[in-house]
């Protein structure tokens, strides 16, 4: 990288805050996220809700009226988020995540490695016990 675009910060500290999710069902998709991770509502609208605990970053959740499920694996409506979660079994975390709303797509690139899933809105996400 040149030197213009590898500069380093030198004032305030940049962190992050928390990730926005677009669906069409903040409610509805919220609830998967806090059953799976355990979080708790901080926030709660029509519009948005937001997921975490004081002193972590949180997940927030916003309806989007147009939303489009990622078709993935076919680019054709590329992911819009994309979140990595560590498990101890694949096998016992797949079949509760599928019991809480989860869905699993037939393909999988390395199933003995992780495991490719759908949140309720159609975000892939991917359990690993490498994570």
């Amino acid at each position: 990288m040149s030197e213009s675009t590898n500069a380093k910060s030198t004032g305030a500290k940049v962190r992050i805050g928390g990730l926005s999710v677009d669906c069409a069902d903040p409610a509805e998709l919220a609830r998967f996220y806090a059953d799976i991770l355990d979080l708790p509502a901080q926030y709660e609208s029509e519009e948005f809700v937001l997921l975490g605990r004081e002193g972590m970053p949180g997940i927030g959740f916003v309806r989007n009226d147009d939303y489009r499920a990622p078709t993935w694996p076919s680019p054709d409506v590329p992911q819009q988020v994309h979140f990595e979660f560590g498990v101890d079994d694949l096998d016992q975390a797949q079949a509760e995540l599928v019991a809480l709303g989860a869905t699993t797509p037939k393909e999988q690139p390395q199933p003995d490695r992780w495991r490719v899933l759908l949140d309720p809105a159609g975000h892939p996400f991917c359990i690993s016990t490498r994570t």
